[in-house]
C-alpha cells in the first residue's frame, strides 16, 4: 500500500491531514490480470470516524477481482461541509490526473461508499458547486471529478426524517438547523440527467440507516433515467462490510461483480 497526500495547500481546517490510500492488484495473491478500471473508496463512519472494514476491506476484494483500489481517508468532525467533499472530489481528480501513471482508465473511475460514506460518494456524483472561494486551485482542480459510476453499500441519503440525523449534525454542525441546506444535501433531491449508473445493496431491517434511504434513491434515479442495480438482502445489521459472516448476505459482492462485468467496467488486459 502506497500513500499520497490529497493536497499540497489543504483547504479549510487543517488538523488532519486527507490522504489517499493506494492498494494495487498486482501485489494480491493469484491475480494474473489487472483491469483497466478502479474504485475510490469512502469508509462509513456518520462523518465522526472512517471504518477501516469499509475501506481495506473493500480495496482487498476488488484487488481479488483484478481492480486497482484506492482508499479516501477524507476530514471528518470536527471538519463541516463542504470539506469532506472536497477531500473526496479530490481523491477522484487525482487518481484521473494520474491514470496513465496507474495504468487506469479515466473514463472508469468510481466511487463507492458505505453508510455516510455513501451519502459522501453520492454527493459526488450529483453536487457540481464549485466552491471557488474555499480552493487554491491547481492542475489537479482543473480535471473532473464526475465519477463513471458509484457503489452504495447501506448508504445515508437523507439527513433528516428518514435519513440518519446523525451523520447530519456531523457534517453540518451549527448549519443542520437550516433546513434548506439540509434539503440541498439529501442527495435523493439531487439526483439529475448526470448522476452515474449505480449499484446499491441494503438490509431490508438495517436499524441504523433505514432502507427507506436507498429505496428514495433508487427511486430519483428510475426518474431521470439512471441505471441503476439494487439488492436488498431481509436481514442483517448495519455496517456489514463484506458479509463474510452470512452465507446469504456475503453474495452482495459477488452481484457486484457481475454488475461490473455487465456494464463492461471490468475490462482486463494482460
Amino acid at each position: 500500500m502506497e500513500i499520497f497526500n490529497l493536497w499540497e495547500k489543504i483547504p479549510g481546517l487543517c488538523e488532519f491531514i486527507p490522504v489517499l490510500e493506494y492498494y494495487p492488484a498486482k501485489f494480491y495473491s493469484g491475480v494474473s490480470q489487472k483491469c483497466d478500471a478502479t474504485v475510490v473508496i469512502l469508509p462509513g463512519g456518520g462523518y465522526a470516524s472512517r471504518a477501516e472494514h469499509e475501506g481495506k476491506g473493500y480495496a482487498d476484494f476488488f484487488n481479488s477481482i483484478g481492480m486497482d483500489a484506492f482508499v479516501c481517508q477524507y476530514r471528518t468532525a470536527p471538519h463541516r461541509y463542504p470539506l469532506p467533499l472536497l477531500d473526496a472530489r479530490r481523491a477522484v481528480q487525482f487518481v484521473r490526473f494520474n491514470a496513465e501513471k496507474f495504468g487506469i482508465n479515466p473514463e472508469k473511475i468510481g466511487v463507492m461508499g458505505s453508510s455516510a460514506g455513501g451519502h459522501l460518494a453520492s454527493s459526488i456524483s450529483n453536487i457540481y458547486d464549485d466552491f471557488d472561494n474555499v480552493l487554491v486551485k491547481d492542475q489537479i482542480d482543473a480535471i473532473d471529478y464526475l465519477p463513471n459510476f458509484e457503489i452504495l453499500c447501506y448508504p445515508v441519503i437523507a439527513l433528516k426524517d428518514f435519513g440518519h440525523i446523525g451523520s447530519g449534525k456531523n457534517l453540518l454542525g451549527d448549519n443542520y438547523e437550516n433546513e434548506q441546506l439540509v434539503d440541498y444535501l439529501s442527495m435523493q433531491n439531487r439526483v439529475n440527467e448526470k448522476t452515474p449508473k449505480t449499484f446499491i445493496f441494503h438490509t431490508f431491517d438495517d436499524p441504523v440507516v433505514s432502507i427507506k434511504n436507498s429505496l428514495a434513491y433508487a427511486m430519483a434515479l428510475k426518474e431521470n433515467n439512471i441505471e441503476c442495480e439494487m439488492h436488498i438482502y431481509q436481514n442483517g445489521p448495519h455496517g456489514v462490510g463484506l458479509a463474510s459472516f452470512s452465507n446469504s448476505l456475503s453474495q452482495w459482492t459477488v452481484q457486484l461483480k457481475n454488475w461490473l462485468i455487465h456494464n463492461e467496467i471490468i475490462a482486463c488486459k494482460k
